[in-house]
């Protein structure tokens, strides 16, 4: 023994001078090596001290900076990060074979493992605590998690699980992976105090994450985000003394009940129920991209009666993802294999979700007879205008209360929903990006609601909770985020891939029963309200350097505005970071990265860092509204054309103008 410690001792200090003489000469930054030794001196096996060892050995300084120049920092977004390394140790490596996902997860104080799922944890317990003790609720903590297919999911859910309990927490963990919709509807189905989803949505497969929910089945926001990611960024170690086990949580799985429950709430999204039974003749085809989406939405597609067929070669939880290069449904590839067997069964509609099932992308068979991928502008704003329509068809909605009634989008999302609603005389409340700002604006209508008929508001029927909305509060009828995210109800305080993929089948079906195409049934809203047109488009920085070069492109545009652009000056700038902005119903806006710039021809333009991936995000958005009733088709194409060519040339310009920002 005695041998073994002087050999790692020895080790630990040939380790320590190379790694000096590493950031003399400007290989290593020092946070990064500040990082390095405080996760190895309280490494809790050698794991972490061989692979940092094979790296600098191999002089592999890039890779030790981006593993270690920082903490992963737990969000508002709770933590998202590499789980497998650009290089992979051998010790990460372990027992697995080549074609095998690496047996331990990278190694590093910036990386999704272990180390910071137990950090998270930890923070998040000690939270909900302090938050209990406040309260004086005498009774343990409760947290619901669940994870999606993705590598290292599983034990990240069970460590979460695990050390939750050793910290006086009772937590239930579902049986297999789940939708993040499912965790968020569970949260508040059980009364938690909070849930857990171990996933990175659509991010790449090296990627994975860990977000965070309040009791109200909304990702945490104000004042619980503070105090949450101070208690988690203040823990720096992985090692801590267990309660007692009698002051300790136990351990529950949870999964077909809370499905069973979950999937009655979802049925109640179907407005004419009868118009489905008799769309036989819809001919559907979903994938869930080796995701979440298949425990739901096959059994939801069959119970209501839907014609569809599943891509089976995706119709499998796989962390590789390996039919496609990437699984987000936003991306035309990703529904290559499904946009080809909807060809081959003579399909009207593909509808695919990504790994955790909160977003949905879609194609439609057009008029004629092609497949078009549709942008989740139009996917949302086609969902909108009927379930709008629907609700006053149906005498739900009518001329006086329609005021009660409100649709909620992000500030990045088209101004055809806004158009839509105001046209029905609801309101159109707009948020920040993230369906964590919609999921408040659902706690808050849900708070409106006098206390005593609201003290079992989770337990209520749709039916009785629609009425107490539109009696006492305000009736959320549908939200969207243009990045494919959607929501007809409050029963889930996130968006919700299982419920859209349920909403838009009937959208489908409503096109199919009046002999329409879904592209046709697009071109008349088109002609009614305005052409409304967008472009979305990114620049991609990795690693440490990416960072900082995202950073100073954010700045730029606050500290060095556009003053005009392609010939047309701007007349409205909204900067989020420094200005005081209010929504429409007089609730402040928190401050965020994101500048808006709108011109006098009526285009806008909106930059954002991203929240979750190493890019910077440029919406820009054009319409055209009809001077005198509506457009006709043959003007409508030909407006198309016009506002698809201004859009091309304003990315391309604007691609210029960061390039010479960067260069400056």
């Amino acid at each position: 023994m005695t041998e073994q410690l002087a050999a790692m001792s020895g080790n630990v200090e040939e380790l320590n001078s190379r790694i000096e003489r590493a950031v003399a000469d400007g290989q290593l930054m020092q946070s990064t090596v500040k990082n390095i030794r405080s996760l190895l001196t309280a490494a809790p096996t050698d794991l972490y001290f061989n692979s940092v060892h094979q790296l600098v050995d191999g002089c592999e300084w890039s890779e030790l900076n981006d593993r270690f120049y920082q903490t992963l920092a737990f969000g508002t977004g709770g933590l998202r990060g590499r789980t497998i390394g650009k290089i992979v140790t051998t010790a990460e490596c372990g027992a697995a074979r080549e074609d095998e996902r690496p047996q331990f997860p990278c190694v590093g104080t910036n990386a999704m493992n272990f180390f910071n799922v137990n950090r998270a944890t930890r923070g998040l317990v000690a939270y909900l605590h302090d938050w209990n003790e406040r309260q004086k609720i005498s009774a343990k903590p409760k947290i619901v998690i669940a994870h999606d297919p993705r590598f290292f999911s599983k034990e990240f859910a069970e460590v979460a699980a695990k050390v939750a309990a050793e910290n006086g927490c009772d937590a239930c963990v579902f049986d297999g992976p789940r939708s993040v919709p499912e965790l968020s509807f569970a949260v508040r189905y059980l009364k938690a105090n909070a849930g857990i989803v171990i996933t990175a949505s659509h991010n790449p497969p090296y990627d994975n994450g860990y977000k965070v929910y309040f009791s109200d089945g909304a990702q945490v926001i104000e004042p619980h985000a503070s105090g949450m990611i101070a208690k988690v960024n203040a823990i720096m170690t992985e090692s801590f003394t267990p309660l007692p086990k009698d002051r300790q949580g136990k351990v529950t799985m949870i999964g077909k009940d809370i499905d069973q429950v979950y999937m009655r709430r979802l049925e109640t999204l179907i407005l004419d129920p009868q118009m489905i039974r008799e769309a036989k003749s819809l001919r559907i085809v979903y994938t869930p991209l080796h995701g979440t989406g298949s425990v739901i939405i096959k059994p939801m597609l069959t119970r209501l009666g839907f014609n569809f067929r599943v891509v089976p070669e995706q119709d499998r939880f796989d962390g590789r993802f390996p039919t496609v290069k990437s699984p987000n449904p936003e991306n035309s590839e990703a529904l290559t294999m499904a946009v080809d067997l909807a060809q081959k069964e003579d399909a009207d509609l593909v509808v695919a979700t990504d790994p955790d099932c909160d977003r949905m992308g879609a194609a439609v068979r057009r008029k004629d007879g092609k497949m078009m991928l549709l942008t989740g502008n139009q996917t949302g704003s086609l969902l909108a205008w009927y379930r709008i329509k629907t609700l006053f068809d149906k005498g739900v909605l009518n001329e006086q209360n329609a005021p009660r009634a409100v649709i909620i989008k992000t500030f990045v999302t088209t101004d055809l929903q806004k158009a839509i609603a105001e046209h029905y005389g609801l309101r159109c409340v707009e948020t920040l990006t993230g369906f964590k700002y919609i999921g408040a604006k659902l706690g808050k209508y849900e708070r409106a609601i006098p206390e005593q008929l609201r003290q079992n508001y989770v337990d209520l029927t749709e039916q009785e909770t629609r009425r107490l909305r539109l009696a006492h509060s305000s009736f959320y009828v549908f939200g969207g985020e243009e990045s494919y995210g959607y929501s007809g109800a409050d029963f889930v305080r996130d968006k919700d891939g299982n419920g859209a993929v349920i909403m838009f089948c009937e959208v489908a079906a409503y096109a199919k029963a009046r002999r329409q195409t879904v592209d046709q049934l697009l071109d008349e809203i088109f002609s009614t309200f305005g052409y409304f047109a967008e472009k979305n488009g990114s620049l991609v920085f990795e690693g440490a350097e990416g960072a900082k070069k995202i950073e100073r492109l954010a700045d730029s545009y606050s500290t060095k505005p556009f003053s005009q652009v392609l010939g047309s000056r701007v007349v409205e700038i909204k900067n989020f970071e420094t200005n005081m902005i209010e929504d429409v119903e007089g609730d402040l806006i928190p401050k965020e990265k994101m500048s808006i710039f709108a011109l006098e021809d009526g285009t806008r333009i909106a930059i954002r860092p991203s929240g979750t991936e190493p890019k910077i995000k440029y919406y820009l958005f054009a319409q055209r509204r009809p001077e005198n009733g509506k457009f006709d088709f043959a003007h409508l194409s030909r407006i198309k054309a016009q506002v698809s060519e201004k859009l091309d040339r304003l990315w391309d310009w604007l691609q210029k103008d960061a390039e010479s920002r960067l260069n400056k």
